[in-house]
């Protein structure tokens, strides 16, 4: 069956999926729940209605069910644990990664928490009680106590019988870890040099240095940089003595990125990527209202600007004309540079010591656009109102919004990113603040003192 999973229409086997379980045919559900990996059932239980969700989560084999938990988001991987009981949750889990069992375990109410981890196994309940110690985007909270560490003055022989008696690896595994007697990191020995040697040499003569340790308090942002810029595929967490106590994995940084991407989006908007989609809709509106809120006072605010100017507007109509322009054009010159330094600052690349050059060269590309677009929609006011001060007070305020909104977002998101306030969720409704109420200001103002 693995095999044709490849090769199949996962969009079909996924639809089809849906309609046995609407037509009541569990046994086909079941089998076709088997074509997909953990990772497709896991979008697919996102994306289906509460009702069918349970019908769903039953089709799956057990032995699946616990990676398909690890792949949910945060709300619908509390709804289905929540029908289920401690024993069933351990029974799901026996077979997963440490660091997947700490992410279940960080699902439940705190009184199931304690009940589930007293009843793990004992080498699990220690590991998992280890990694519940440290904030869960740090390197602590995000790695397993599933590694092989030797010693530099065994030989490979002796490494490789060790490996045999143990009869797996970890996944991901492509190196072993260095340690001395008190556990201290001193390298990594690749299985490709413990496989192309001869046995009788010492893996002291193959060590690497040239991988660090991440301390076990690195942020999760900190920890996918460090295995982008050194092609990681796993790495070794360590303590502040330097002595190894976990590692993390590819798959692990490969979560991190997807989640930094969906927050980035959904924060956009206001809203959180955890959220289910098919939540109640009172649930929906009481989370998304705050900001819809946040968002009429600042539109509140844009109109009290345009109402100091309202005789301007009542004598010259071509000012409401001409007037969403100028807010259009701020908005997007603002967006772009908000943009752009909101992936600097979450990609590690903007920091104290060059957010100045940024904001110089930002405000300069504002500047720039400003002169090209002010000359350019000037002319085009005069060619169609035919009226030179219009023109003029109009491709003035285009270079005064576009500069003011290269300049806001820059700063924004550096001062948000200062006050521990994430830009990427309340920059956008400051930035509209700014250039519009500048925008409309500028022009309006500059109107009523050449017109009238």
């Amino acid at each position: 069956m693995s095999q044709n999973s490849s090769i199949i229409d996962k969009g079909a086997v996924s639809e089809q999926l849906l309609n046995a379980l609407q037509n009541e045919q569990f046994e086909k559900a079941s089998e076709l729940a088997n074509y997909l990996v953990p990772e497709e059932l896991a979008e697919l239980l996102e994306a289906t209605p509460p009702l069918q969700r349970g019908l769903l989560w039953d089709s799956i084999d057990t032995d699946k069910q616990g990676e398909v938990l690890t792949h949910t988001n945060d709300s619908v991987r509390s709804e289905l644990l929540d029908k289920l009981e401690t024993h069933e949750i351990i029974e799901i889990t026996e077979e997963l990664e440490t660091d997947d069992i700490v992410d279940i375990a960080q699902a439940l109410p705190d009184q199931d928490q304690q009940e589930f981890i007293e009843a793990l196994p004992e080498e699990n309940r220690t590991a998992v009680e280890v990694a519940l110690a440290y904030d869960e985007d740090t390197a602590g909270g995000l790695m397993s106590s599933n590694f092989i560490a030797v010693r530099a003055d065994l030989s490979l022989g002796v490494v490789l019988r060790y490996l045999r008696q143990r009869g797996n690896l970890p996944h991901s595994t492509s190196s072993l870890f260095i340690w001395d007697r008190e556990e201290h990191l001193i390298g990594t020995l690749s299985l490709t040099a413990l496989l192309t040697h001869d046995e009788d040499v010492l893996v002291e003569e193959l060590i690497k240095t040239d991988i660090q340790g991440i301390n076990v308090y690195t942020s999760a942002k900190e920890v996918a940089h460090t295995f982008e810029k050194n092609d990681l595929i796993s790495a070794p967490v360590v303590n502040d003595q330097n002595q190894i106590i976990g590692r993390i994995t590819i798959d692990d940084v490969v979560d991190i990125i997807r989640d930094e991407a969906e927050h980035a989006q959904m924060a956009s908007a206001g809203l959180d990527e955890d959220d289910d989609i098919f939540a109640p809709a009172q649930k929906s509106a009481k989370r998304r209202t705050f900001w819809l809120g946040i968002n009429l006072l600042t539109a509140i605010f844009a109109s009290m600007v345009i109402g100091l100017f309202d005789a301007a507007i009542e004598k010259v109509v071509a000012l409401a004309i001409l007037m969403p322009i100028i807010a259009s054009m701020g908005g997007i010159a603002g967006t772009q540079t908000a943009t752009i330094v909101i992936r600097a600052l979450a990609t590690g690349k903007l920091a104290k010591s060059n957010s100045r050059s940024l904001l110089i060269k930002e405000t300069t590309v504002g500047l720039l656009n400003g002169l090209i677009w002010a000359t350019l929609t000037g002319a085009a006011v005069f060619a169609i109102f035919h009226d030179w001060q219009l023109s003029a007070i109009f491709s003035t305020a285009i270079l005064i919004n576009l500069l003011a909104a290269a300049f806001a977002g820059a700063m924004i998101p550096l001062i948000l990113q200062r006050m521990k306030i994430d830009p990427a969720l309340a920059s956008g409704l400051m930035l509209t603040t700014v250039t519009d109420s500048v925008g409309f200001f500028v022009f309006l103002g500059l109107a009523t003192v050449v017109l009238l």
